[in-house]
């Protein structure tokens, strides 16, 4: 019960407020997903890019650890030439630990498709997709150590209080679907490093955080905890939920700035719209026997068939982390780098063939990197490379990019960016390009200032884009 002067304050109040929200939406005065707020709209509905897009959907396939770039995508013959030697040009180039001399690489490079791109023998399949590939061999980050690098990868910052690009997309572009989240993450339990700071929307509204899924366990019955309600029938629970909502909305009126209370309300309306297609979506039996054999057997196997069908159903972002046991962190021997690309070898390559044979390849960017590569020199007494954040490699395909190039390149010995450098934020400008978004336009204000992916850098890389 309210007194008369409690029912006519909460009622001024209320359409003071309402007023005020919509005239600030009139005037663009609110983010986006203010504006749509204000307007009784759902924060998740499609929004029209800046520019005519080529993508309309990212697969991340993070291998954090860092792969080693010499390795695999980045050929240095002068490692042979000046094996076990320390020249001028590296000398002074110092990583997280203490590195030795100049240790050539124990596997072959061979070139590969109608453009020749040169590739590893540890990616004999994914050679076969060499002219789908745009791979960038002058990468840099600014820091070698794990924790920072891979939130840099992930959130274009050193620091665990930035939205996550995926975040950054689903607000800037809305989700295709409305009864899956706009941005899933696949990760086998919590990842080796930082935890789920890496998928979170941070200071962005909550109903863009990543939705982490534990796919160790391919069931979709187990996939996600509590997706179905064993107890309720879906009239039940809508007529559960919507008394709830009632309840919370009525609090809202009074605290209009509790936007945690208005992410629960959107969440719990994701988490019901999931039960109609999210099921489907995980069950991997529907799959045929043949795509199940192209991809193999393996939880990060599994993992790749799920981002194709997540795509295939309108997510805008996947993110497959590589394991959350194990990572490319290969200090000891080169032995644990080439027992992870035979591991994710054949589902990446099954992959990209799945997607440009169901025609999503054009709209969907591929991207495999990790947060860093590895020194061109030994570490210790071992065969094991330390962590180079001065010059690596990642690849793209899809999703508007030119196939069957290698863009940029490393110094002779692969220790540091020297052709077309390319740092982390200029990587994420040119995501969100293809995306159409552009990346000094896509920013939200916070804490006084607006905030961008990129902070205050990027550049397109417009050499890259088809």
């Amino acid at each position: 019960m309210f007194t008369r002067r409690e029912m006519l304050n909460r009622c001024g109040t209320g359409m003071g407020a309402l007023g005020l929200a919509n005239l600030f939406a009139q005037e663009g005065l609110l983010s986006e997903a203010s504006a749509a707020e204000a307007k009784g709209g759902n924060p998740l509905a499609p929004k029209t890019p800046h520019f005519k897009p080529k993508a309309k959907s990212i697969i991340h396939l993070f291998m954090h650890g860092g792969p080693s770039h010499v390795d695999t995508f980045d050929p240095k013959p002068a490692l042979a030439k000046y094996r076990g030697q320390r020249p001028e040009a590296v000398k002074n180039l110092g990583t997280e630990r203490r590195t030795f001399n100049l240790l050539p690489s124990p596997f072959k490079f061979e070139k590969h498709g109608q453009s020749g791109l040169e590739i590893s023998e540890l990616f004999k399949e994914v050679a076969t997709c060499a002219d789908d590939l745009c791979v960038i061999r002058s990468m840099q980050t600014d820091i070698p150590n794990h924790d920072p690098s891979i939130v840099m990868m992930c959130s274009g910052s050193n620091l665990t209080n930035r939205p996550a690009f995926g975040s950054w997309l689903l607000y800037g572009l809305g989700s295709e679907n409305r009864n899956l989240p706009g941005f899933i993450t696949l990760c086998p339990g919590r990842p080796a490093y930082v935890g789920p700071a890496i998928w979170s929307s941070s200071f962005l509204p909550g109903i863009y955080q990543a939705c982490h899924v534990n796919h160790r366990d391919p069931n979709p019955e187990k996939v996600m905890d509590h997706l179905k309600n064993l107890q309720l029938g879906r009239t039940a629970q809508r007529e559960q939920l919507d008394l709830l909502k009632a309840l919370n909305e009525q609090h809202l009126e009074k605290h209009q700035q509790e936007s945690a209370l208005q992410t629960r309300i959107q969440s719990m309306e994701m988490a019901f719209r999931m039960q109609m297609e999210a099921h489907e979506a995980f069950d991997l039996s529907t799959e045929t026997a043949t795509t199940r054999e192209a991809y193999g057997k393996g939880h990060f196997n599994d993992g790749c068939i799920l981002a194709r069908r997540l795509v295939e159903r309108g997510v805008r972002v996947v993110q497959l982390y590589y394991d959350s046991q194990e990572n490319w962190d290969s200090h000891e021997s080169t032995d644990h780098q080439a027992q992870c690309c035979k591991r994710v070898d054949k589902p990446i390559a099954a992959l990209l063939k799945d997607l440009k044979q169901r025609g999503l390849l054009n709209d969907t960017l591929v991207l495999w990197g990790g947060e860093f590569g590895r020194t061109p020199t030994n570490e210790g007494t071992g065969t094991g490379r330390d962590h180079n954040h001065y010059g690596f490699s990642v690849w793209l395909a899809g999703g508007g990019v030119k196939g069957g190039m290698a863009y940029g390149a490393t110094d002779e010995f692969g220790f540091t960016a020297a052709e077309n450098k390319m740092h982390v934020h200029d990587l994420h400008a040119t995501m969100l390009h293809l995306m159409g978004l552009d990346h000094e336009k896509l920013t939200y204000p916070y804490s006084g200032r607006n905030f961008r992916l990129t902070d205050v850098a990027g550049k397109v890389c417009k050499g890259i884009i088809a």
